[in-house]
């Protein structure tokens, strides 16, 4: 059993709308030290699989079919024994 942690973000290139709001409304709670902020999103995946390259291929499939977009974003993820 694997348990993959998997961060989802924007390449640099592209505009996040999200981001800016989030660092304009903690600028209006009194976080003035905030100088920006980019969104993302985050999976953990339970990977019932005693083979570490099999768990690693299909993380990998997972997120170029569905998780992210590559076309506008990256990927990076941890993958552990559990």
């Amino acid at each position: 059993m694997f348990l993959a942690k998997i961060h989802v973000s924007l390449k640099p290139t592209v505009n996040d709308p999200q981001g800016l709001t989030i660092a304009r409304a903690l600028g209006r709670l009194g976080f003035d030290s905030v100088d920006s902020l980019r969104a993302g999103k985050y999976f953990e995946v339970k990977i019932d699989s005693s083979d570490q390259t099999a768990a690693e291929t299909d993380v990998e499939l997972m997120c170029v079919k569905l998780l992210a977009n590559p076309v506008i974003e990256t990927f990076t993820y941890e993958l552990e024994a559990v």
